[in-house]
């Protein structure tokens, strides 16, 4: 069974896809009740992929490879490590909530909306498990299509121009993604005498730094503009504003992931020497400080709650970057979990969001206050959430930015005093929406009989709520699962880094304090390990 695990994870929610083609659109309770269905059943069958997995073990694990075009070397090549592991539950479980969290607000081409989502369902779950650059490729440009239609068909009034900017931003930087993968390919083929996309065999190359750096750029726009990193996010507001509430959670959840995952999978390990380069690293730390401060200076501007929080993403998402380019393992693990934490709690944030219009059919701000008083649950869920953005201790947040703040340190003093402000701005910014809209006197006679949470709508947030605590509380099997691929990534981009610590732990001599350094890993006295090729001491 481990052996097709990953298939049969890709393939439910395409068989529930090809079944709900064939449901009558009439019905749109069956079809409703179908795809919800669907949707668990792919989260149910990801889950022994969690308890089966072996933190520690070197390589990918569960991976399935079989020819497909072997004339153009091109091989179904499924496998996941650490970092994938994370990202494909994610990926599941905001897949399920997400279309769970769509039953009353969709009330317009029922069919063709859940066959959407399903689809990108697949496609995202593509994404984190390929091996072959060729059918990553393929789940990268098919989530393009549903994500298109879902908010060009079922988005707001600005829907089609929303629609249109992400599909042109997200191709332009896919076709330059493609000539970085053509180059590698016949790379290889003049290197070694065949041809081929599996990206074990990708590594293997010896390029000279100038290609390294040409196909680093390629690649760099491709997954800048998905992240989005400043100042290739100017598509992600429209898109986030005038998605339907399903579409903005999937968006920030898990989409915007698949460019952070593009950097930890192929840039650093394939291109180490541009992925090192000093004014490179320099580079992407500066547009990941400025995409921080700037995301969240801008929030602090808004008069729309979901424009807010879509602002709040280019700010978060800086912080995922630059823990990547700090190029340790602190920076990259606690990278990747926040990219999970983004994914918690910036989709309950547009959850909570997405109750209240349904209520009242506005965004605006202005138009709310004292909340708390007639909806207690929804005031106490959206505290949760905003609390978990905002980084509060024994919340998921605080997990990963203190982790990236010490990768930022590490590496630079510098970055990490400039990231931090991102920090200080992201609770004046989440504070300040939540003092307007929850707490207060009511302001607007429209808010005094708007119901509280549903069952349903409750179901939809206690899980993210528990995962948030999970996290917060014992994050220890996060770092276990994501050690072995960090130090991989690391010693392919840094080779000396860990050399250069083993000789910080042998000096230490045997004392005390040597000893539990060594233990926790724990900086001890002594020099310190080189700064990474953009930091400054």
């Amino acid at each position: 069974m481990n052996q097709h695990l990953l298939t049969l994870v890709l393939a439910t929610p395409l068989a529930g896809l090809a079944v709900l083609l064939f449901l009558p659109s009439s019905n749109q309770t069956l079809i409703r009740v179908w795809a919800n269905l669907v949707a668990f059943a792919g989260f149910l069958v990801s889950v022994p992929l969690a308890w089966r997995f072996q933190a520690g073990a070197p390589g990918f694990q569960f991976t399935e490879s079989a020819d497909w075009i072997p004339s153009l070397g091109v091989h179904y090549h499924v496998g996941i490590d650490g970092i994938s592991l994370l990202l494909l539950m994610l990926t599941t479980v905001i897949g399920f909530l997400a279309v769970l969290s769509s039953w009353n607000a969709i009330q317009d081409r029922v069919k063709p909306y859940y066959a959407m989502f399903l689809l990108l369902q697949v496609g995202m779950i593509g994404v984190f498990i390929s091996l072959d650059f060729f059918l990553f490729f393929i789940f990268w440009e098919l989530v393009l299509v549903p994500m298109y239609f879902i908010i060009g068909v079922w988005g707001g009034p600005r829907k089609l121009y929303a629609a249109i900017k992400f599909f042109l931003y997200t191709l332009a930087g896919s076709v330059l993604l493609l000539l970085g993968i053509l180059t590698l390919y016949l790379q290889h083929f003049s290197q070694f005498g065949f041809y081929t996309f599996e990206i074990s065999e990708l590594m293997r190359l010896q390029l000279s730094r100038g290609i390294e750096q040409w196909v680093f750029w390629a690649f760099f726009l491709g997954f800048a503009i998905k992240v989005p990193m400043f100042p290739f996010h100017t598509w992600l507001p429209d898109a986030h504003v005038e998605a339907p509430t399903a579409g903005s959670v999937v968006l920030a959840s898990v989409l915007l992931k698949m460019g952070t995952y593009g950097f930890l999978r192929f840039s650093l390990p394939l291109l180490p020497q541009a992925s090192s380069d000093r004014t490179i690293v320099q580079i992407l730390a500066i547009l990941s400080i400025v995409g921080i401060i700037y995301g969240a200076l801008v929030s602090l501007m808004q008069q729309d709650w979901k424009k807010l929080v879509a602002y709040s993403s280019v700010s978060h998402l800086g912080f995922c970057t630059l823990g990547i380019f700090a190029l340790n393992p602190n920076g990259i693990a606690g990278s990747v979990i926040q990219q999970v934490n983004h994914g918690i709690s910036t989709g309950m944030l547009f959850l909570v969001i997405g109750v209240i219009y349904e209520r009242r059919h506005t965004r605006e701000i202005a138009e709310y206050g004292g909340l708390a008083h007639v909806m207690p649950k929804y005031a106490t869920v959206f505290a949760i959430a905003m609390l978990s953005s905002a980084g509060l201790p024994l919340l998921n947040g605080f997990v990963g930015e203190f982790t990236i703040l010490q990768g930022a340190f590490e590496a630079s003093r510098a970055w990490a005093a400039f990231a931090v402000t991102g920090v200080i701005l992201g609770a004046a910014y989440l504070l300040w929406l939540y003092q307007r809209t929850m707490l207060g006197q009511i302001t607007n006679i429209k808010n005094l009989h708007l119901p509280d949470l549903s069952f349903r709508e409750m179901a939809i947030f206690l899980p993210l709520i528990a995962w948030a605590f999970w996290i917060g509380v014992y994050p220890k099997p996060y770092f276990d699962v994501l050690r072995q691929p960090v130090t991989e990534i690391v010693e392919r981009v840094r080779p000396a880094y860990f050399a250069a610590r083993g000789r910080e732990d042998r000096g230490q001599g045997s004392g005390a304090r040597g000893q539990l350094a060594s233990t926790l890993r724990l900086p001890a006295p002594g020099p310190r390990p080189p700064a990474p090729a953009g930091g400054t001491q």
